[in-house]
């Protein structure tokens, strides 16, 4: 490979000399950075008070990281070649979600990505420098596996239904344990019970079991010691058998993707040992996953020691025969596979064995999809794979939300709508009304997010380093090319499944991609940048004067959010426990006064002014109310909860109008919502008459082309819900209401629009006409008929058998004029 930093020969004997004080220092900070992030729900982004914490609490902590950077690497920063300036470019990432924060659909949420992207930078600079060096890279590596071995046990612990004994030991360091559990290391949904150990979502677990299955196969065959062979060995199937435990067809699917781009890599003796380790692995995992499933379904239903016992037995049992095995090939069988010279020195030799392992994957798919063989699953693994095609729910549903993000993108182009604008926004883009916070694709995120600017940054960094990392392996010794491939295995196959999924929601699984992007980086093909190049006093004293006056701003920000998270956690447990407006508003208030459109805290003290007038009609507390809510709606336009709020405080006043004007003002961010269009309708027809009585005919007129306008636009939603695919869900329900029918139909009928009242009952009509509100839906529906010289005969006898004054009431109607 090309050195890696020109005419510093004295610097790399240093570099692998005695190490400094600082060195130790940095290097434990990293690992206990690495250890303890995962055990906080993989630092999920989700957009939730209570998922906050702990990424702010790792923004302090990488700002620590960093000035410890700062002070090991000082001597050693330099702005001459093409990987120095990397660790400038990198900077553009958090700087494009600043630049985004203009258009911010959510203010919260945009501040809350700017911070999570300062983390990921941070990660990329110091994995750029300390693991250029041998030694660093070997720990991290080492930590890196070592971590990723302990969240598959983890996750295993939980399955048999341990779930005790590991909460016991996390609960030291994780905000996630409650009852002495840790939350949802085993969900359940509609396929039954998935395995998700830390991650608490399956099809992100099944992404990281999917990168760190290849890394396990990497390490078996590049390990010297006999120990770390077999114990590599070992561990392929615990990594499979969770990953088959997950229920994920999206792990499944990239699964073989992502192994035949690495193969790629591989000269043709190590394609063969990573197809023989892959299935042997493979096959013993498949033969004890039954067994395996069906006890931990028991297991989690109700917990015996001997079931676990056995469990555990079957499984290591499977486990350490494979670990045997692979110690016996790589000391027998790898070294024979390494003297085909011959065949590996031919061109374009590592492309045959990737093309016939797609045959024989797609061979083996058809067999177990298609023939009796997948009876040697268990049912819930075979229905799932069973399932995987192009018309089945999830995958339809996620063509669906990239078709509305290109909408939402089509809206904000330049630089996005800022951090969590997938969240904000997708109610208003929808094309049915699903419930996803999340896009279910990385890149498509990314886009709507930060815009084609920030978005071209983006992949222009991620390109490159993968461009340059390539031409240094092409380059390379045997040697030199395994020393980082570890990290080309992790950002591959996350970035890979990210295409399917929110797998860098989970900001655990950020830092691993960029800090492995940095490994990439540290090892690239490199060359001189003489046009920007600096003098060494300048580069060093510019760029780490930079980095740390960014992170000292990141430090005090992430302080300060801390300080706000807890408050607002603080606020929810007092309001539990004490009715003491004083003691609840006194956290509030703390909070709001570093955030002051956090909507949790804007909406407990908006609920909590809203009690108070309530109790004593003293209308300063109204005032504060709509104040609060107006004020933070100006950061969060789009937050439905607030806007609902607001509306509760008009109405709570007797102050109809108003409600009703951000009912409309609001109503195309909210076109799926059918309680929304049910509220427009059904409020606009109470105004309207109230407008009526009063003689105010234009105001009449006014809030009844509102209302009807709404039904119209819910007629054309079930139109068009009529129309999706066959094997698409529809998402929240989205139909006609007795109320809605019945008001549309009266406000058509009052604004002398007959047809259009006869079409909007009708469909309210129904066969048991004892409900009054049934009885009348008919008597408008029969007035209607008559005002156009129309009867209904039969339906006017119908209606008799229940009112037998039916037939007065419906001329009566009919013969009012508006």
């Amino acid at each position: 490979m090309s050195n890696p930093v020109y005419g510093k020969k004295a610097a790399e004997s240093r570099i692998e000399g005695k190490k400094p004080a600082l060195f130790w220092v940095l290097i434990s900070g990293i690992i206990l950075f690495l250890a303890w992030t995962p055990f906080q729900t993989a630092l999920f982004n989700g957009q939730m008070l209570e998922f906050e914490k702990p990424i702010f609490w790792a923004a302090i902590l990488a700002c620590l990281l960093i000035f410890l950077w700062i002070a090991h690497s000082y001597k050693s920063i330099q702005l001459k070649d093409q990987r120095d300036w990397l660790a400038v470019g990198v900077l553009l990432l958090p700087l494009t979600y600043i630049l985004s924060l203009i258009n911010a659909a959510s203010h919260v949420l945009a501040m809350n990505m700017v911070i999570i992207n300062c983390i990921y930078a941070i990660m990329f600079i110091i994995g750029l420098y300390v693991l250029r060096d041998n030694l660093g890279n070997r720990i991290i590596q080492s930590t890196i596996m070592a971590v990723a071995y302990l969240i598959v046990g983890f996750g295993l612990l939980h399955w048999f239904g341990q779930g005790k004994t590991a909460g016991a030991i996390a609960k030291w360091f994780s905000n996630t344990v409650l009852n002495g559990i840790y939350t949802h290391a085993v969900m359940t949904d509609s396929n039954g019970l998935r395995l998700t150990s830390v991650f608490q979502y399956a099809n992100t677990y099944a992404a990281f079991l999917m990168a760190f299955l290849f890394a396990a196969v990497f390490f078996v065959t590049t390990s010297r010691k006999w120990y770390g062979q077999a114990f590599h060995s070992f561990m392929l199937v615990p990594i499979i058998v969770s990953l088959l435990l997950t229920l994920s067809r999206g792990g499944l699917v990239m699964l073989p993707v992502v192994f035949v781009l690495l193969l790629l890599f591989l000269n043709p003796a190590k394609q063969l040992l990573w197809i023989l380790y892959c299935g042997i692995a493979g096959a013993a995992s498949l033969i004890i996953s039954k067994p395996v499933t069906e006890l931990g379904l028991s297991l989690n239903e109700a917990f015996s020691s001997s079931g676990a016992f056995k469990g555990w037995g079957i499984l290591l049992g499977a486990s350490a025969i494979v670990g045997i095995l692979g110690w016996i090939i790589q000391n027998f069988i790898a070294p024979k596979l390494e003297q085909l010279g011959n065949w590996s020195s031919k061109k374009t030799s590592n492309l045959w064995i990737p093309i016939g392992s797609v045959i024989i994957g797609g061979l083996l798919i058809f067999l177990f999809i298609g023939t009796g063989l997948k009876n040697i699953l268990p049912q819930n693994i075979s229905v799932r794979l069973e399932n995987i095609n192009f018309n089945q729910h999830s995958v339809l549903e996620r063509f669906t939300f990239y078709k509305d993000a290109m909408k939402v993108l089509a809206d904000y182009p330049i630089i996005g709508a800022g951090g969590g604008a997938w969240a904000s926004l997708y109610e208003q883009y929808q094309n049915n009304p699903y419930t996803s916070r999340q896009a279910h694709n990385f890149f498509l995120q990314y886009l709507i997010e930060v815009g084609i600017v920030g978005f071209v940054i983006f992949m222009s960094f991620i390109l490159y380093t993968f461009y340059k990392y390539i031409r240094g392996y092409i380059k390379s010794s045997e040697e030199e090319r395994n020393s980082h491939f570890l990290y080309l295995i992790i950002v591959l196959s996350i970035l890979i499944h990210s295409i399917l999924d929110f797998n860098l929601s989970y900001v655990f699984m950020g830092i691993l991609v960029f800090l492995g992007l940095g490994g990439m980086a540290a090892v690239m093909d490199n060359k001189p940048v003489k046009k920007w190049s600096l003098k060494d006093s300048t580069a060093r004293g510019v760029y780490s004067a930079l980095v740390g006056l960014c992170a000292i701003l990141v430090m005090i920000t992430s302080i300060r959010y801390v300080q706000a998270a807890d408050s607002g956690m603080e606020a929810r447990r007092v309001v539990q426990v004490s009715t003491s407006f004083e003691e609840i508003k006194a956290p509030l208030d703390k909070d709001l006064s570093i955030r002051p459109s956090h909507p949790d805290s804007v909406l407990l003290t908006a609920s909590l002014y809203q009690t108070v007038y309530k109790q004593n009609q003293d209308e300063n507390f109204y005032n504060a109310s709509v104040a609060l809510l107006n004020k933070a709606l100006k950061d969060e336009p789009y937050n439905k909860s607030m806007l609902k709020s607001l509306i509760e405080s008009y109405e709570m006043k007797q102050e109809p109008e108003r409600a009703y004007e951000v009912l409309i003002n609001n109503a195309h961010k909210f076109k799926w919502d059918i309680t929304w269009s049910e509220q427009i309708i059904n409020k606009g027809y109470d105004l309207g008459t109230k407008a009526l009585g009063t003689g105010d005919t234009a105001t009449k007129v006014k809030y009844f082309k509102q209302a009807t306008e709404a039904f119209a636009e819910v007629q054309t939603g079930i139109q068009h819900l009529a129309t999706l695919p066959e094997g698409q869900l529809q998402g929240r329900p989205f139909e006609n209401t007795p109320d809605m029918i019945l008001h549309a139909g009266k406000m058509y009928f009052m604004m002398n629009q007959p047809e259009q009242s006869e079409n909007a009952l009708k469909k309210g009509i129904q066969d048991d006409l004892s409900p009054t509100s049934a009885q009348e839906i008919v008597r408008w529906y029969l007035a209607a008929l008559q005002k156009q010289g129309q009867n209904d005969e039969v339906l006017l006898e119908k209606l008799k058998q229940v009112d037998p004054n039916a037939e007065q009431n419906v001329k009566q109607l009919s013969d009012i004029q508006f």
